[in-house]
């Protein structure tokens, strides 16, 4: 199999089962976002990898690796069109596996009194700039549900959940890596 197909060339791609699709289609958008976004989580795993061992590294990575696998499932969800089944199905269970890890790691953590910045660890910087793809994601996904072209509300679900996980997630690498937050000071 080549990687390069050419079937492209034209500004069109395909959907699952094969439905041709302009590259700027608000469903490419949605998942080529996620796609995105996956890579951006990536980045921060190999980031986390260089980082001194703590006890919860080894966890955190396979969190995280666990969420680029679901971010298939997401992409699967919104490149089916409706009418088709999808192959890959979101599951309660995969954000209730977010919540969970959320729930954990928060419990570590000194508690937020004002908004912190993107900061700190590149590891943290990195999963904050992935939270924020996340929420580009979302945005888009509000469109395609107006649109009536997504299969569930469990992808809007998951993705408000991964952004909170996200966040927990940087600020727990900070804590670990011995960095500051800084904090966000309003009256500069």
């Amino acid at each position: 199999m080549r990687i390069y197909t050419r079937s492209g060339d034209k500004g069109e791609t395909s959907l699952v089962y094969g439905e041709r699709v302009p590259k700027n289609d608000s469903r490419v958008e949605a998942y080529g976002t996620c796609d995105e976004l996956n890579a951006i989580v990536g980045v921060a795993i190999s980031h986390i990898q260089q980082m001194n061992d703590w006890n919860g590294k080894k966890e955190m990575i396979q969190s995280l690796r666990k969420v680029q696998t679901i971010l298939f499932h997401v992409g699967s969800e919104l490149a089916t069109p409706l009418g088709k089944e999808v192959s890959w199905k979101l599951k309660d269970k995969h954000t209730e596996e977010l919540e969970k890890r959320i729930d954990a790691w928060d419990k570590q953590l000194p508690a937020l009194t004002q908004f912190i910045l993107p900061s700190g660890h590149i590891a943290s910087t990195t999963l904050h700039h992935a939270r924020t793809v996340v929420r580009r994601a979302e945005r888009l996904v509000v469109s395609l549900q107006k649109e009536k072209k997504v299969h569930s509300d469990k992808v809007l679900i998951y993705l408000n959940r991964l952004s909170d996980f996200l966040f927990v997630a940087a600020r727990l690498v900070n804590q670990q890596a011995g960095a500051d937050e800084a904090l966000l000071e309003a009256d500069m």
